[in-house]
């Protein structure tokens, strides 16, 4: 059964950082595309980043220059590292392969002064 586990989330002040993990079981990610997601409150759920299997990234406009996705093939885990952080970032984030229709449960991501 193929299960990602999202975690690193938190609350945070405006202008602080966290690192997200998410960590897939039952499935390899070495060969896969890897997202972020986001959903804030009352809002639907948007792309945040992707991180293919080699060494590309790309971000949303949002979060460019603050968030950077990356991968550890060996650990089958994809990092989110969020600095600079606003109250607009708050939401529960996701990773996913590209294209499924598995999700973790998220993690909570807190921006408040």
């Amino acid at each position: 059964q193929v299960q990602f586990v999202e975690s690193g989330g938190g609350l945070v002040q405006p202008g602080g950082s966290l690192n997200l993990s998410c960590t897939g079981s039952g499935f390899s990610i070495s060969d896969a595309i890897m997202t972020w997601h986001r959903q804030a409150p009352g809002k639907a759920r948007e792309w945040v980043a992707t991180v293919s299997p080699g060494t590309w990234t790309i971000v949303a406009d949002s979060v460019k220059g603050r968030f950077t996705a990356s991968r550890d093939n060996t650990k089958n885990t994809v990092y989110l590292q969020m600095k600079s952080l606003e109250l607009e970032d708050t939401a529960v984030y996701y990773c996913q392969e590209a294209g499924s229709t598995t999700w973790g449960q998220g993690t909570q991501v807190t921006v408040s002064s």
